[in-house]
């Protein structure tokens, strides 16, 4: 009869702590994933809510701007003059999210290095359940802390810096092939006999604890962010959520445009029903800048403007390249004063879009001495007037 290998003696204490910590890392493991997968889901939403949103706020804001210009050149009243301005200045004031993406994405190169061109934008929010199947696992088996020794630890934070690109692009493929060449490293963890195990894990456990408490306090300053904020309202279906921000822009933009057509007399003022604005006894479907509104500044029909006069646009870069008349000089309004130099001497007959921009610099040229004159209704009505246009890429010249 064999005797039976004795039963191996464990120290209970030690027992108990290898226990804790071993809950402690899937606690902190399973939270932490969870707050990475929230940043991702907050960048791409970001990034998407730019691409997507961006330009229908920009609409709104220059639609905003048009139709404070529109009252203003109506009632004249120092204060819709001040409101229009204002507005206008918002409009131009406004950043150049792009360059600020791109400069964001360039910081992310080695100083002194040119860096890589960044990939395409994700297409959803949130990537599919594949992709965040293998990404919660491969985060599980290779986060950087779950060894002590220094190089694997580079190891590993190289390989989930890979892992954290794939994901944010939702490329379940290429998050597969990182599975399959993950292997795992040695732990430079002492080993359980070890003496020195139990002080290990009593500082393990307590640096487990730090991290639990830091990685729920970062949750809670992502789930706060505007962003974050934004995306709680749908957390199931983001992109559903940016389709629906999407119809409520468009649908206070058609508002807006509805409201300057019936400042202008367009087809939204239907004539009968339209409200006058101000209190100068103007009609609202008179045109924007008639010489009942500016009786101070030297205005003109579209129709009217001589075939050789000497042109300025006021208009933005943007307004610009979708259509101007061929010949004219571009100086964009917030530029107008320091450009002056610029300017012929001959009569000048000024454009913007609707004829609020240009009568304001109008007016500025007038009391500058300046031969200037407004065309009403702008690059509107040198449109309707059947009068030539082009544009700067060669395609068919629109007013934007």
């Amino acid at each position: 009869m064999s005797a039976q290998s004795p039963a191996r003696w464990t120290d209970p204490e030690q027992q108990a702590l290898e226990e804790r910590v071993a809950a402690a890392e899937l606690a902190w493991l399973s939270m932490d994933v969870d707050v990475q997968t929230l940043r991702v889901e907050i960048d791409n939403f970001a990034l998407i809510h730019h691409q997507l949103l961006g330009p229908l706020y920009a609409r709104l804001d220059e639609l905003d701007a048009l139709v404070a210009e529109a009252v203003a050149a109506r009632t004249g009243r120092p204060e819709d003059l001040r409101r229009a301005a204002e507005a206008r200045r918002q409009v131009e004031e406004l950043p150049d999210l792009d360059a600020l993406f791109d400069s964001v994405r360039e910081q992310s190169g080695q100083e002194g290095e040119a860096a890589p061109p960044p990939p395409a934008a994700p297409e959803r929010v949130r990537p599919g359940k594949e992709a965040q199947r293998i990404y919660r696992e491969l985060v599980r088996r290779a986060h950087p802390d779950l060894t002590t020794d220094p190089d694997e630890q580079q190891r590993r934070a190289a390989f989930l810096a890979r892992v954290n690109e794939a994901y944010a692009y939702g490329d379940a493929t290429a998050l597969g092939a990182l599975a399959a060449e993950w292997s795992t490293a040695p732990e430079a963890a002492p080993a359980v006999d070890a003496p020195d195990r139990p002080d290990w894990l009593r500082r393990r456990l307590d640096w487990l604890t730090a991290k639990i408490a830091e990685t729920a306090a970062e949750q809670v300053r992502l789930e706060q962010t505007p962003m974050g904020e934004l995306l709680a309202l749908a957390p199931q279906d983001p992109d559903r959520l940016l389709e629906q921000l999407a119809e409520e822009l468009l649908a206070k933009a058609a508002e807006r445009q509805a409201e300057l057509e019936r400042l202008l007399g367009g087809p939204a003022s239907g004539g009968h029903g339209a409200v006058p604005v101000g209190d100068n006894g103007t009609h609202p479907t008179e045109p924007q800048e008639s010489h009942t509104m500016f009786p101070q500044i030297p205005s003109s029909d579209a129709a009217a403007v001589p075939a050789d006069a000497a042109l300025l646009d006021v208009r933005e870069q943007d307004e610009w390249d979708a259509g101007h008349v061929d010949g004219a000089l571009h100086i964009p309004i917030g530029e107008v004063i320091a450009r002056l130099g610029e300017l012929p001497d001959e009569k000048l007959y000024v454009l913007c879009r609707v004829g609020g921009r240009s009568a304001q610099v109008v007016q500025y040229l007038v009391q500058q001495g300046r031969d200037a004159v407004n065309v009403d209704g702008g690059m509107y009505a040198w449109q309707g007037a059947g009068r030539p246009m082009v544009s700067s890429t060669g395609q068919e010249a629109f007013v934007l």
